[in-house]
């Protein structure tokens, strides 16, 4: 079902909206074209997100960038950092979009989201405000704090009235028994049936499984893995620099450093001939998570078969980052969308191994989930979520029992339950 319509006459009948849903049911794809849809139109769109990784996926910037937040974890804390008064130039920018998309909701904590509506109030903001995720999904992180408060816990929740939109038809795989057991560990139903299902995912490891991808939940079992493998391949290491170019002189290298990080893009990327890769963008001649092999490497292109037999010839891909400016516009100051620097880099990533935060977005075929590194509520139900076919799953065998992994915060389920 094409949700689009249906989006947009909620947030032109003056309502802001609330997109929702499981795990690969489109709605990053539905956000990108609400996005395409305002900007073809020559609105103004806020890109936002509270990490740079889910930022960087829909093209946009954290929220603490956006609204000027600085490092204060709530509104105390952003006056006693002097950051308490509005910018002339942060409210001329709030007011200036027709559109505010927050990605990853379930991520925002509820002192985050006052943050945000602190900052709306104080510049007037009339437009409209669109957010996108499942509370069921990864849970907020909080600094010097274990305790999980959802932005639906804030009592200003309740006073932007979001008209909820639940794209509810899983795209990431047809099997319906599949969709169905992932439903179960999305509210963290494990009973007997569910229990036994997740036992039949337990296979002894192949003495080969290079063809397969490890889910890790630390990036140092996964980076560690990836080394491994690569080490393996006998043939020729080829080392692909990523290509940086700054179209504003004041870029600091540290904050191209963190953008690179969130975008999934490698500073030095190591390939060789036979070597299986993911490729880590949307084309239309692959997707995010596809799985294939180099076939060949050479100074401007690498070549990636996939599981079809298609050669992917591949060049560098530019991703940017973005600013929103003051500018002089046919005489009038308006603010505009400039580029702040490009990073050109192969759009893939080894397939050996990878994390389960950073296979954000990602359909995965042949995957194996390492159990032991499981640590955050729906983390299980995340990991379990990228699989594209059930057949080509494996778990590895838990230390714990299943139901100790599917665990899933009470508030959070409660909110989603009443949606």
């Amino acid at each position: 079902m094409n949700y689009l319509p249906k989006i947009l006459e909620k947030l032109q009948t003056k309502k802001h909206v609330f997109l929702t849903g499981g795990a690969g049911v489109g709605k990053t794809t539905a956000t990108r074209q609400v996005i395409q849809e305002y900007e073809a139109d020559a609105k103004k769109v806020a890109k936002l997100a509270s990490t740079g990784m889910a930022a960087t996926l829909i093209g946009g910037q954290t929220l603490h960038s956006f609204f000027d937040l600085g490092i204060a974890a709530d509104i105390d804390e952003l006056e006693k950092n002097g950051k308490g008064e509005l910018k002339k130039k942060i409210k001329k920018l709030i007011l200036s979009m027709d559109l505010i998309v927050i990605d990853e909701i379930s991520m925002v904590s509820d002192r985050l989201f006052e943050m945000i509506a602190f900052r709306l109030e104080q510049a007037g903001y009339k437009g409209k405000i669109l957010l996108v995720g499942d509370f069921l999904q990864l849970p907020p992180v909080v600094r010097g704090s274990s305790d999980v408060h959802y932005a639906f816990e804030s009592p200003l929740w309740k006073q932007f009235a979001f008209e909820i939109i639940e794209l509810t038809h899983v795209y990431r795989t047809d099997d319906k028994e599949f969709i169905e057991l992932l439903n179960h560990v999305r509210f963290g139903n494990v009973d007997e049936a569910v229990h036994n299902q997740l036992n039949s995912f337990i296979k002894p490891l192949p003495n080969d499984f290079s063809q397969f991808t490890f889910l890790f939940g630390k990036n140092a079992s996964a980076t560690r893995h990836n080394k491994g493998q690569l080490e393996h391949i006998e043939s020729e290491l080829f080392v692909k620099e990523a290509q940086i170019i700054k179209h504003k002189k004041s870029t600091v290298e540290r904050e191209i450093e963190r953008f690179m990080d969130d975008a999934r893009i490698e500073k030095e990327l190591s390939l060789k001939i036979g070597a299986p890769v993911l490729f880590s963008r949307n084309a239309w001649n692959y997707f995010n998570g596809e799985r294939g092999e180099i076939v060949n490497i050479d100074d401007s292109y690498v070549y990636v078969q996939k599981a079809d037999g298609k050669v992917v010839k591949l060049e560098q891909v530019a991703q940017s980052k973005s600013a929103w400016r003051e500018k002089s516009v046919g005489g009038k100051k308006e603010m505009v969308e400039e580029e702040l620097f490009t990073v050109y880099q192969y759009p893939i990533k080894l397939a050996f191994a990878i994390t389960i935060h950073k296979s954000q977005g990602m359909s995965i075929e042949d995957l194996i989930i390492d159990t032991q590194e499981i640590f955050a509520p729906s983390q299980f139900y995340v990991a379990l979520s990228r699989a594209s076919n059930p057949k080509r799953l494996t778990l590895i065998a838990p230390s714990r029992q299943w139901y100790e992994l599917a665990f899933v915060n009470q508030k959070a389920m409660q909110f989603v339950k009443e949606v």
